[in-house]
């Protein structure tokens, strides 16, 4: 088992179990830095360049942990930069997953599940993943989990959550969807419900944090 140190943004918003903000997700006790002043408007863009990686950088030094990711799964672009300044794995997104998973799935095959599919794009995909942005889903604008996010509210419900995500899902029934990503990872908790629309295997921040260190993610949120 390896313990994470996690770069949350400055947020105050619930997570819930499976959350990987969430502390009974893990097996081990996980650390977290807070970024500040990393909100989401400003790391959910669709101009990732305009990012400060400073802060981010910082905490990673910081960091006591074997593992260490970030909250937000807009920041794939920056995998590489983060894993510059330590020696331990760092994980900026799930999205990094689609170079490993395109050896077993066409583009058309995978979907992306999104907090913005307005703002995600071929710019926050791997080079050699790019033709994975074809099929990206998110979450309505005027959903109850968008809302919570987006403007950090504590009155979470777990009800309503759940039907934005399914919502969200329903365009790609009529889709070959083999596999399915997904970027936001406030998403996880709700991979029961996606399971009951998709039955297929679904990539997270937690699986690619799995991958890395078995035992790390308590059994029942993979």
């Amino acid at each position: 088992m390896a313990r994470v140190s996690l770069l949350q943004l400055d947020t105050d918003f619930l997570r819930v179990p499976g959350d990987v903000g969430c502390r009974d997700t893990f097996c081990e006790p996980l650390e977290i830095i807070r970024i500040p002043n990393a909100t989401v408007d400003q790391i959910v863009t669709d101009q990732p360049s305009q990012i400060d990686l400073s802060p981010f950088l910082d905490a990673i030094v910081a960091a006591e942990g074997d593992i260490i990711a970030t909250s937000c799964g807009f920041l794939a672009p920056f995998q590489s930069q983060l894993q510059t300044v330590t020696d331990r794995p760092v994980i900026a997104s799930a999205l990094d997953q689609l170079v490993d998973i395109a050896d077993f799935f066409n583009a058309d095959e995978v979907g992306i599940l999104t907090f913005d599919a307005g703002k995600l794009g071929k710019n926050h995909l791997p080079a050699s993943a790019v033709d994975f942005a074809n099929r990206i889903y998110g979450l309505a604008a005027n959903s109850h989990l968008r809302d919570v996010i987006s403007n950090d509210r504590r009155d979470l419900d777990i009800t309503l959550a759940t039907q934005d995500v399914q919502s969200a899902l329903r365009p790609c029934l009529d889709q070959p969807i083999k596999a399915l990503v997904l970027e936001c990872t406030n998403l996880p908790p709700y991979k029961a419900a996606i399971r009951q629309m998709l039955d297929v295997p679904i990539f997270d921040i937690l699986s690619a944090i799995e991958k890395l260190a078995p035992n790390t993610i308590q059994p029942e949120f993979l």
